[in-house]
């Protein structure tokens, strides 16, 4: 069974069933309990880093987050559950991540060049299809080649302090950290559970590590 983390943000629901479509059973859940004896854990999110970061905090999520990580079963984050690993976030401020990851989580310029407009200048939020390069080899990632294209919806990117950290990167006006791993963590900018093919073909491949 894997876990799917309910802090009251997040597309929940299209999570569990692309984890079901792979042939997984996937609960939502805010049991620390529940959490604790899954084969994996997932935290996904959509919305604001400091409004999540208060929500994990409210439902007593942050400590079975953090023994889920150390615990070294599975761990996969995706677009928000990405970037709350962080160590902070520049979103509408400064405020503390989990910090999981060293590094900030900061705001795309709004001047970023278009390449297709010539004077003109990128859509922020980053929202689409977008290719993704690899930059280490990571087994959730092994059905994915550099030049997949996946699903994004974000106007913030992760910067880590480490570059050993970095699995893939994207280009939008500039090149960006678009997912992160090491020991048994896997974070996503891009949404897998959106994504069709190569999205469930990562699902699946995490799943099977658990």
């Amino acid at each position: 069974m894997i876990a799917i983390i309910d802090y009251g943000m997040g597309n929940l629901r299209s999570v569990q069933k692309a984890v079901e479509k792979v042939g997984r059973d996937a609960v939502i859940t805010r049991s620390p309990a529940t959490i604790a004896n899954a084969r994996a854990v997932i935290l996904p999110g959509v919305g604001a880093f400091k409004d999540c970061m208060e929500n994990l905090e409210r439902f007593a999520l942050i400590d079975p987050v953090l023994k889920a990580i150390a615990s070294g079963k599975p761990f996969l984050g995706i677009c928000l559950g990405l970037q709350l690993l962080f160590t902070e976030s520049l979103e509408f401020g400064r405020h503390p991540g989990l910090g999981v990851v060293k590094g900030v989580v900061r705001p795309f310029s709004p001047t970023l060049p278009d390449p297709d407009r010539p004077g003109g200048c990128l859509k922020i939020p980053h929202m689409g299809w977008n290719a993704v390069e690899l930059k280490q080899s990571v087994p959730a990632l092994a059905p994915i080649s550099s030049g997949d294209y996946f699903y994004f919806v974000h106007s913030y990117y992760v910067e880590p302090e480490e570059s050993g950290v970095v699995a893939t990167v994207t280009d939008y006006g500039i090149e960006f950290v678009s997912a992160v791993a090491f020991d048994n963590v896997l974070a996503t900018q891009f949404h897998p559970e959106k994504s069709q093919r190569q999205g469930l073909a990562l699902l699946k491949a995490f799943a099977e590590l658990s």
